[in-house]
């Protein structure tokens, strides 16, 4: 299977991006925004960065267009408890 060409929509920016499915990219691009939360030291930039995460995310390809509902925790409680920054994804009709 090739990658295909899909532009994700945050809401602020659209990103064009290559990848095999809508679903995939969707936590490509979510888990460099976490990853970024976790590397960054300074307090308050933190605090600005988790404020500017997306709650939601769409991912536009040719010819289908996929939207995902994103709930962030900053401590994991389900699945990854004690995790830092953690995120759900959930498809919306």
């Amino acid at each position: 299977m090739t990658k295909r060409q899909f532009v994700i929509d945050d809401g602020k920016e659209r990103i064009a991006v290559e990848g095999h499915e809508h679903r995939n990219v969707a936590i490509k691009y979510l888990m460099k925004r976490r990853r970024s939360l976790l590397t960054t030291r300074d307090s308050q930039r933190v605090e600005e960065l988790y404020a500017q995460l997306p709650s939601k995310v769409k991912i536009i390809g040719k010819q289908v267009t996929k939207t995902y509902d994103v709930r962030w925790e900053r401590i994991g409680t389900q699945e990854f408890s004690g995790a830092r920054f953690v995120f759900t994804i959930q498809e919306l009709p």
